[in-house]
């Protein structure tokens, strides 16, 4: 459900399609890579490598944010960043965001503009710029995303490179955006920094092409949780995962928030996803980059285990499940 608009608020349809493309637009910066930005049928982005990196993913109401639990400033920023992560998991710098945008005629436009300024903002985070998009109609608010990267030279980082023998780690947080999930699900807004991290996830940009030149043999953002997305390593590459769960970190915070709750914070580790952080594999310990954290290994075999056992509990999202 979302909150009530301003009683003066302009709709989408009172300031018209142009309108809105120049409110979002107006007075932007772009980094070196955008050579053409908003205002012509297509853009220009610099692609020095020479080959790009393309992702896309699409948040609809009410599927992948709520805005009774999140501003528009927080939606915009998540829908970047979920595109984002996906550039930095083959090991790429971002370099620019394509935007598509549908909504109700009647949506506030300062939704709309509190939508794009967050996109403007975690673009600038990860160093990319928007370089343009579409806006239509639609009886449902859905942003789509297209990122874009540049690989600097290296070689993209893909699922399918795991090898037996080799060390698993990941960089960033793990579980917080599941813990903020179960607290606005219960009808909270606290704590702040677990609420936060459901809102607007923070992804480790630079880590990615860090462990692309560290020398890692396969790589995945961590969207639908640790364990199912480890599956999709252990399945391109035909090997076996084995998280060790003496050597995951699990934030005294959110081991707080799940004994309020009565959950399990181990849990949301293992399997909550939205944190969008990076999970890869990589040759030998001494290859791990010191931001990394080492959570197992690569072993014959197949799917993914925790402590050599296959996990009892859904492993994390999937849609139409």
């Amino acid at each position: 459900m979302r909150p009530d608009p301003p009683q003066d608020a302009d709709t989408v349809a009172e300031v018209g399609e142009f309108g809105l493309i120049r409110r979002v637009t107006a007075g932007r910066t772009q980094p070196p890579t955008t050579l053409l930005g908003p205002g012509d049928d297509a853009a220009v982005v610099a692609a020095p490598d020479g080959r790009v990196v393309a992702s896309t993913d699409v948040l609809v109401e009410n599927v992948h944010f709520r805005l009774d639990w999140s501003s528009p400033e927080h939606v915009g920023r998540k829908a970047a960043a979920v595109n984002l992560a996906d550039i930095a998991a083959m090991g790429a710098m971002p370099t620019a965001l394509l935007i598509g945008l549908a909504c109700p005629a009647d949506t506030p436009a300062s939704v709309v503009d509190g939508i794009t300024a967050g996109l403007w903002q975690e673009a600038a985070v990860a160093g990319a710029g928007v370089v343009g998009g579409d806006m239509v109609s639609s009886e449902t608010l859905v942003i789509s995303i297209t990122a874009l990267g540049d690989l600097n030279g290296l070689e993209p980082v893909v699922r399918s490179g795991a090898q037996v023998g080799d060390i698993v780690a990941v960089c960033g947080k793990l579980g917080w955006a599941a813990a903020g999930l179960a607290v606005l699900s219960r009808g909270f807004r606290s704590p702040v920094a677990v609420v936060g991290a459901q809102r607007s996830p923070e992804p480790p940009y630079p880590s990615g092409p860090e462990a692309a030149a560290a020398g890692a043999t396969a790589m995945i953002d961590t969207s639908d949780g640790l364990l199912a997305d480890l599956g999709h390593i252990a399945t391109a590459s035909g090997v076996g995962i084995d998280i060790r769960t003496e050597l995951l970190e699990v934030h005294p915070r959110l081991i707080d928030v799940a004994s309020a709750l009565g959950a399990d914070a181990r849990h949301w580790v293992l399997t909550g996803g939205e944190d969008h952080a990076l999970a890869a594999t990589f040759p030998d310990a001494a290859a791990v980059p010191e931001d990394w954290q080492v959570i197992g290994a690569v072993r014959p075999g197949d799917g993914v285990t925790v402590d050599g056992r296959g996990y009892e509990k859904p492993p994390g999202w999937e849609h139409w499940r």
